[in-house]
């Protein structure tokens, strides 16, 4: 709003009309044409001054005919392109966003990070992919994950851009504790994160119950060790005193036995803790196979039983290749 503010006044109009462009910004507003309550003179000389509406152009659009899960490619104006899901739940409609244009991290089961990082989305494009979809939908937005294309605290500044900007009661205002955000574990921002935003909700993909499986499928563990996260992990719930979501994929043979759900319950019964299951949704090009049903039902047997809250999470647009993990940027044009 600030930034508008001084736009509009170095346009010589009154500062009032900052608001009027950032309300109807956030209505998702897609050309200065729709803003019919700001005069034609400041659009045309927003227009004439290069300032654009960034909204991301839809590439394609597949929805499920599962359950109705609903993903774009978007492109922005450089040819950047990422996906983005949009998904019902009975709780309310939930938008799994990008932080990023492809990933640095290297998860080895993980479709995002097949094509390295090409640069950061800026916070922004961030809220525009949720506007572009709500447009696009005709659908209120009440859940944004940031779980998307990316590592979110790879790309810190500007998450927290988005996170201010959505927020922001003169636009969408949407509340932060309707706001998750995914880490693969980069521990200063952990720190960080519970000091700028403890009202937003953290997730950490674990994947593993030790040190020693972790780092067979995620680099990071190389240089964040696991048990420097776990403890992390319990500052931060200490310091926000808000639960902490573990992502954990159940990967066929490879982490989901009884034996590695005792050493998952051993790290975590007795705080705020939250163990997210994800059978492991399968990627092209991967060598990793999803866990059979019975082992998901032992592995949460086991959390069950030593105290520790778990879930099984629901698989929401497998068919289209937008469940966790699989989303991936298509740059070929044509």
């Amino acid at each position: 709003m600030a930034e508008l503010a001084d736009i509009v006044t170095g346009l010589g109009e009154k500062k009032f009309r900052a608001k009027q462009i950032f309300g109807w910004l956030a209505r998702g507003a897609a050309s200065f044409d729709e803003m019919n309550n700001v005069p034609l003179k400041l659009r045309e000389a927003l227009a004439s001054e290069g300032y654009y509406i960034g909204q991301p152009e839809v590439v394609t659009e597949q929805i499920s005919a599962a359950d109705g899960t609903r993903k774009c490619l978007y492109e922005f104006r450089d040819g950047a392109r990422v996906e983005s899901v949009f998904m019902k739940y009975s709780y309310g409609n939930s938008i799994c966003i990008s932080s990023q244009v492809g990933c640095l991290m290297g998860c080895t089961f993980c479709a995002s990070t097949m094509d390295g990082k090409m640069r950061d989305l800026t916070g922004g494009e961030m809220l525009g992919e949720v506007l572009r979809m709500k447009r696009l939908t005709g659908e209120d937005i009440n859940h944004v994950v940031i779980m998307g294309m990316g590592e979110p605290f790879d790309n810190y500044d500007e998450v927290a851009r988005f996170l201010r900007l959505i927020n922001d009661p003169a636009g969408v205002g949407l509340s932060l504790r309707n706001i998750t955000v995914s880490t693969c574990g980069i521990i200063p921002m952990i720190a960080r994160f519970a000091e700028d935003f403890p009202q937003v909700n953290l997730a950490v993909s674990l994947h593993a119950p030790d040190g020693d499986k972790r780092m067979r499928t995620m680099p990071v563990a190389r240089k964040y060790g696991y048990d420097e996260l776990i403890e992390a992990c319990r500052a931060y719930t200490e310091k926000t005193h808000r639960r902490i979501t573990f992502e954990y994929a159940l990967i066929r043979d490879v982490n989901d036995s009884e034996a590695d759900a005792r050493s998952l319950a051993h790290r975590l019964r007795g705080w705020l803790t939250h163990v997210n299951l994800i059978p492991l949704n399968e990627v092209k090009g991967r060598e990793y196979k999803t866990a059979e049903g019975a082992r998901v039902s032992a592995f949460r047997k086991v959390l069950e039983d030593s105290g520790v809250a778990v879930t099984v999470r629901r698989t929401l647009g497998s068919d289209i290749d937008a469940a966790c993990g699989q989303l991936r940027a298509d740059n070929k044009r044509g």
